[in-house]
């Protein structure tokens, strides 16, 4: 039966839809949400053994649940693993890590309505539910309530913005955080924000940010050396290549890179540029502006013969490659923190090149790496632009003084190595919620 929370949804819907029926991005958007989260169709989960419901919103954090779910298949091997996201890109991730992972679920969390949240709680039978740093929806939680399934979130976090809309709704978000059974916040701070927001006490504890844990320590990455021949990267004889990676790029991102790139090659030549932009959608608009800046261009999706220019600009537009273009990076530039492009978006992963021992650079919209970017900047192991006017400087200061800035990318390699560890305090937190449940 329909309750107080679908009728809300019912009404906010109604009143919003003059918005998102005249933009056709939005109703693209809601049409898309519709076909996907309202969870028909849902094949029932076989068996009896025990299941977890593992909710990872986005692309960051179905990344961060690499290692959990090693590590939970490990200790319990009977375990069914259930695998929801929320975006496009985190879906398309979870298919590419899980899709062949025997006892694996993967879909799309339901929306927060009755009809669908009861036909995936019906169909899948979660015993425990695991959010992911945070997502939490009132009617999600009170459903889960109702059947006694308890609802713990992990690598907690909360932004300034998630925070701030919280308090403005106090009295509601008290009720629904007193719902959650745990919460494994990142550090003291988020701890005491979750309590003021109605989490008892007794049901919040600290195990540190999961990021470092799913950063994988190395020298060389499989593929690489195939990614190099692939887009003409191989060093020639005479002059070497040096590489600029700009990784999970976002909008208005790309123009500043390239005006400095093009600034650099008068004094390095040699220079090279990669850019993988974060969504797959922005792959034709990226090439476009790399075409429009007076660049060749040669696409990894594409089989193409070397261009005529020196200096093409490379563009990583296939899923999954990020990791092997860092391989071969001479410097990081990690992307969505030069542009600030809104609460949810500040800030990419820097910890996956710190764990390859490459310099990195990060403009100054780095909040949802907070805890990161902590331990980075004691260890005086990155560096960050104020704004992104001096991104040419400090590139150009790292290319010519290449001892410094690769002695700082060994602090963040072991920086990296220092933080590891909270994945397996979340293991444990979760593998005793399933031992209460089953004893």
């Amino acid at each position: 039966m329909i309750n107080a929370y679908d009728i809300a949804y019912s009404a906010v819907a109604v009143i919003s839809a003059p918005v998102w029926l005249l933009f056709p991005r939005a109703r693209k958007k809601v049409r898309r949400a519709l076909e996907t989260r309202l969870s028909r169709n849902l094949p029932v989960r076989p068996g009896a053994n025990p299941a977890v419901l593992i909710h990872a919103v986005s692309l960051g954090e179905i990344n961060a649940t690499r290692t959990l779910v090693q590590q939970l298949q490990s200790a319990r091997p009977d375990l069914h693993l259930i695998l929801s996201t929320t975006t496009e890109t985190g879906h398309a991730r979870a298919l590419q890590l899980y899709s062949q992972t025997p006892n694996t679920t993967i879909l799309r969390f339901p929306l927060d309505l009755t009809p669908a949240i009861t036909r995936t709680l019906d169909a899948l039978r979660p015993d425990l539910v695991v959010l992911m740093e945070l997502e939490v929806w009132p009617n999600f939680l009170h459903h889960c309530r109702k059947r006694h399934i308890p609802v713990i979130v992990i690598n907690a976090r909360l932004t300034p913005h998630s925070l701030k809309r919280y308090r403005l709704i106090r009295p509601i978000a008290r009720r629904m955080f007193s719902r959650i059974s745990h919460v494994a916040a990142q550090d003291p701070a988020y701890a005491d924000q979750f309590i003021s927001l109605g989490v008892p006490p007794a049901q919040v504890s600290v195990t540190g940010t999961m990021k470092f844990d799913t950063a994988e320590i190395a020298t060389t990455v499989p593929g690489s050396s195939d990614l190099a021949r692939d887009l003409y990267l191989n060093k020639g004889d005479t002059a070497p290549y040096f590489l600029l990676v700009a990784g999970s790029t976002g909008p208005g991102e790309e123009q500043p890179i390239l005006a400095a790139y093009k600034q650099l090659l008068n004094e390095f030549p040699t220079l090279r540029l990669a850019i993988i932009p974060r969504h797959p959608e922005r792959f034709d608009e990226v090439a476009n502006l790399i075409l429009e800046s007076g660049f060749q261009l040669i696409r990894r999706s594409s089989s193409q013969q070397p261009v005529a220019s020196s200096n093409p600009i490379l563009l990583g537009d296939t899923m999954g490659e990020l990791r092997k273009f860092y391989s071969l990076a001479t410097i990081v530039l990690v992307g969505r923190t030069l542009v600030d492009l809104g609460p949810r978006q500040r800030g990419s992963d820097m910890i996956e090149p710190a764990a390859l021992a490459k310099p990195i650079v990060v403009g100054p919209w780095t909040q949802n790496f907070a805890e990161p970017m902590n331990a980075f900047r004691a260890a005086d192991a990155i560096y960050e632009l104020s704004n992104s006017t001096s991104l040419l400087s400090t590139l150009t200061e790292i290319l010519r003084h290449p001892t410094p800035a690769n002695e700082k990318a060994l602090r963040a390699q072991q920086t990296v190595r220092q933080n590891q560890g909270a994945t397996a305090q979340n293991v444990n937190i979760i593998l005793e919620f399933l031992k209460n449940k089953w004893t």
